[in-house]
């Protein structure tokens, strides 16, 4: 995933990733990571100085991420990304006033 997809979802809350088919991606759940310093620090994008210490955290929270995801145990069936796609974009169309 490159920063620009990145930039792109700065404002979205962390999402679910667990439990779903098809199953979370290395990207997904490094977006994740980001998202989860971003809102830690304060900063959408580090100073230089602070650059070489959030990127580290960002890539310890992606692999605490992964084994987490990775590690899960459920009896549950997994969740259908479209299904659930389309509960929230309903739930945001009564929220928001949108049809």
């Amino acid at each position: 995933m490159g920063d620009n997809h990145v930039e792109a979802v700065m404002c979205r809350n962390i999402k679910t990733l667990y439990n779903f088919s098809p199953p979370a991606t290395e990207d997904e759940i490094r977006a994740s990571a980001l998202q989860f310093v971003r809102k830690l620090s304060g900063f959408n994008t580090p100073s230089k100085v602070n650059e070489a210490v959030f990127n580290r955290a960002v890539e310890q929270v992606t692999a605490a991420a992964t084994t987490l995801i990775g590690s899960l145990v459920t009896l549950s069936p997994p969740r259908d990304r479209d299904i659930e796609r389309a509960k929230l974009a309903i739930a945001s169309a009564k929220r928001f006033g949108r049809s």
